[in-house]
């Protein structure tokens, strides 16, 4: 597996960070902070266009004239006693072919997302992972507004920091 500091320039034996910042592994720890989403696993996919998000019992609902919509979400896989409920403006609804082929209407919402220090807007669209590895996929066209490298071998370049989110917040509830 590739670190990304080895992949850093080195001068005077120390790490020049500026030519890390911009590498994420195939996958990482991101947040989604206007969602209300403090951590959650995505799959850095250069195949996909658009990022997608988990989302279930997606409803929608006008507020002065804008159309949002009100959607709940595991943001781990394996912890369904952990729910979050995000609500968001609807920017438009869009015919997603996943790897399969198969074409399904989806909502689009625009979002920060925040990664490795970093943070810039995306598009997403909302769609049931339920059966997949990763609650969130980071497609090309968010890669490339936030001028990322990938590199395939690496996993968690940015860190797990992230992946104690959930764990620290239920513990305090016991």
């Amino acid at each position: 597996m590739t670190n990304s500091k080895s992949r850093a320039k080195k001068s005077n034996g120390r790490t020049d960070k500026s030519s890390t910042e911009n590498i994420l592994g195939w996958r990482e720890w991101v947040a989604l902070p206007d969602l209300g989403i403090p951590a959650i696993k995505a799959k850095i996919d250069t195949g996909a266009r658009t990022s997608a998000l988990h989302a279930f019992r997606i409803n929608t609902f006008h507020d002065n004239g804008t159309e949002f919509v009100r959607f709940w979400l595991h943001p781990l896989r394996t912890k369904k006693d952990i729910e979050l409920v995000c609500v968001a403006p609807i920017t438009q609804k869009r015919i997603i072919k996943d790897s399969g082929g198969h074409a399904e209407e989806r909502f689009m919402i625009k979002t920060a997302v925040s990664v490795g220090g970093r943070q810039w807007n995306i598009e997403l669209t909302l769609t049931s992972r339920e059966d997949m590895m990763f609650r969130m996929l980071l497609g090309r066209s968010a890669i490339t507004n936030g001028k990322l490298t990938i590199d395939p071998a690496a996993s968690y370049v940015t860190g797990r920091a992230l992946s104690r989110t959930y764990s620290s917040q239920s513990s305090k509830k016991k």
